[in-house]
């Protein structure tokens, strides 16, 4: 059963816990940042193929990540809107070498 949280505080800390594995991370980020590119690119140049594209392949990375290293179920089938937000949140601190806080701060060592 997933777990039930009222705000997204309360959801981020379960994000980073279930993402503890530095694999799951860089997965993570790797598709995040290139569906990014790839949908992005398809709306500047109108190629929806691409659009689909950077979906399919951000979410391809993370579930694979999921069902392969962490072995848990996607935060994406539970909150969903959430789960993106944190997807791009946690590539966004990772490039900017913030991540490690958040996740001392999350309980993960």
């Amino acid at each position: 059963m997933a777990a039930r949280f009222t705000s997204y505080a309360e959801f981020w800390p379960h994000y980073l816990r279930e993402h503890a594995s530095p694999v799951t991370r860089g997965v993570h980020v790797t598709g995040t940042l290139i569906g990014l590119a790839l949908f992005l690119g398809g709306i500047l140049f109108g190629n929806w193929w691409l659009v689909l594209a950077g979906v399919v392949s951000g979410y391809l990375f993370a579930w694979g990540s999921h069902m392969l290293v962490e072995r848990n179920r996607p935060a994406t089938f539970s909150h969903p809107l959430w789960s993106l937000g944190s997807d791009l949140r946690m590539a966004w601190l990772f490039l900017r070498g913030r991540l490690d806080r958040e996740l001392r701060r999350a309980g993960v060592s």
